[in-house]
């Protein structure tokens, strides 16, 4: 949870949002770390589709 913790202040910092409390800095942690898998998905899903279209054609 550190480097989770770590992200969402750098986040925070960067862009001067009033510092959260606890509960909420760990839930907004949470919820980058969700948002960064959804990314991942996205990408990693576009791209075996693209090496499916590409081996499809000779």
């Amino acid at each position: 949870m550190k480097p989770l913790l770590f992200l969402a202040n750098a986040f925070i910092n960067t862009f001067g949002i009033t510092q959260p409390s606890k509960e909420a800095a760990e839930q907004s942690a949470r919820f980058i770390a969700a948002l960064i898998g959804l990314v991942i998905l996205i990408v990693v899903g576009v791209a075996l589709a693209a090496l499916y279209l590409l081996a499809r054609h000779p």
